[in-house]
């Protein structure tokens, strides 16, 4: 079971108090707010590479490769109707350095996707994830 407790804070800000930390959550100011936090559907992309990225340096590590850098870039398109919702998500998992192992690279990385991360599996249930995998 997981709790997370979202206080109100005035104007249109919040901050919710997480096992491990606290954020803030607000709008633009030309929404209403004071653009002085996170705003919820970018939080819910960095829960999704989050999740993945923990995944994927996790088998990293157990597997000993070298990678000099790694970094995931989310995207997504939004219908246009009320309570708008992402209907296609594009992530792109960045592996740069001199001695990658390309192969196990994407294997870790399909690993994650169809298989480990929790949050790729909720996303999966109302968007179209596309996936891309590049090396430097």
């Amino acid at each position: 079971m997981h709790k997370v407790v979202t206080k109100w804070m005035g104007n249109m800000a919040f901050e919710s108090i997480l096992p491990d930390g606290k954020i803030k959550i607000d709008v633009p100011v030309e929404q209403g707010g004071d653009g002085n936090g996170m705003r919820p559907k970018a939080l819910m992309l960095s829960s999704l590479a989050g999740c993945s990225g923990l995944d994927v340096a996790s088998l990293i590590k157990k597997m000993r490769l070298k990678v000099d850098d790694f970094s995931i870039e989310t995207d997504a398109e939004l219908t246009d109707e009320d309570a708008a919702t992402y209907h296609t998500v594009y992530i792109r998992y960045i592996f740069s350095g001199k001695e990658l192992e390309e192969e196990k690279l994407q294997k870790i990385v399909n690993l994650s996707v169809e298989k480990y991360c929790g949050v790729m599996k909720m996303f999966e249930k109302f968007a179209d994830i596309k996936i891309d995998v590049i090396f430097k």
